[in-house]
């Protein structure tokens, strides 16, 4: 069986990553072709000819206005998928037509979906809107990772880590000795996990870019719907400060760190990351240490997790790892995406 759930949506790219010209990105095992219609839609087909299978993103196969015609011999395809002319014959096969995906663009990711069409419900897709809002500032990227996804879903979920693996950036001592909180939203699909530090030293990815010294009440409140978009509430403060009953926070700096976890394959995942602030806004030097900063981390990460990935592939089965209270939304999780993967199988079996 699988372990990547199908039926479900995924980050494919960035907006920014997709213009009018051809893009592909492998997703749960798919070349998917991309590329932004010249009235400024994106649009997703396989990206293999039906003819001969030459990718559709290879040179010399290129756009034509909106239509997409292959560099091997000449097949050309719209939009849609379908094919509307092939090389020294008028009569077009009418099972010449690419697999067509649906697409949703918003709050910068650009999200596929993966499996059957009539099972899409774009209402569904977790928001993140302070990526592209007013009054947010956000740096991004992309991390290639040689590890299935799953591996990233229980670094994500369990923050202690931090204080090992990334000390001298965001790992402070207080993060792995401070209990954590779980809960399990089965009816809506979200799994939450909060830690909060009322009395923590503050490490150099806070201090440098909000300018608080010392000691800080920092707040780690993790939402993630499977399988693919995991939110990190970030809370930092002076030590005492609370919000008002209001819910205004005036005294405090928010960052969202948002993962959008995509599998390419059963054994690689694109990492996507963004780190979204509410406070310098315009202070390119604070955007530009984040973005550094937090590309460090997220590349600290995919090396532990690609040395995981081929211990896992060596070790011999039956292997059983110990859990603790650290591990309770990861745990959450793994039956979650087991549930998701476990209904795709059982749909394609009747």
């Amino acid at each position: 069986m699988s372990a990547i759930p199908r039926n479900q949506w995924y980050v494919a790219a960035y907006g920014r990553e997709i213009s009018h010209e051809l893009f592909s990105r492998t997703i749960c095992d798919e070349p998917i072709l991309f590329w932004r219609t010249e009235a400024g839609s994106v649009t997703a087909t396989s990206d293999r000819c039906v003819h001969r299978r030459f990718p559709l993103s290879q040179a010399p196969s290129r756009l034509v206005g909106d239509q997409v015609v292959c560099g091997y011999h000449g097949f050309t395809y719209g939009a849609d998928g379908k094919c509307v002319a092939v090389p020294g014959q008028t009569r077009v096969p009418r099972t010449a037509r690419l697999t067509s995906y649906l697409v949703v663009e918003q709050d910068s990711f650009v999200w596929v979906w993966i499996g059957d069409p009539a099972l899409a419900d774009a209402s569904r897709i977790p928001r993140v809107p302070y990526l592209d809002a007013a009054g947010w500032t956000t740096v991004s990227g992309r991390e290639p990772l040689a590890a299935r996804f799953s591996l990233l879903v229980d670094n994500l979920l369990d923050l202690s880590h931090e204080t090992y693996l990334h000390g001298g950036y965001i790992g402070t001592p207080e993060v792995a000795s401070t209990p954590i909180t779980t809960e399990v939203d089965d009816e809506a699909g979200v799994i939450y996990v909060s830690r909060h530090m009322d009395d923590a030293e503050c490490p150099p990815f806070y201090s440098r870019s909000t300018g608080l010294q010392g000691r800080i009440a920092r707040w780690q409140d993790i939402e993630y719907t499977p399988p693919c978009l995991y939110k990190l509430h970030s809370r930092i403060a002076p030590v005492g400060s609370v919000p008002n009953p209001d819910g205004t926070d005036p005294d405090a700096f928010h960052v969202e760190v948002v993962y959008a976890i995509t599998p390419e394959t059963e054994n690689s995942t694109h990492d996507f990351w963004a780190v979204a602030r509410d406070f310098a806004l315009d202070d390119a030097e604070v955007s530009a240490f984040l973005a550094e900063n937090n590309r460090t981390v997220v590349l600290q990460d995919v090396e532990a997790l690609d040395v995981l990935e081929k211990i896992i592939a060596t070790e011999p089965e039956g292997y059983q790892e110990l859990s603790i209270n650290i591990d309770t939304g990861g745990l959450a999780a793994r039956r979650m995406l087991a549930r998701m993967a476990g209904a795709r199988d059982e749909a394609t079996t009747r």
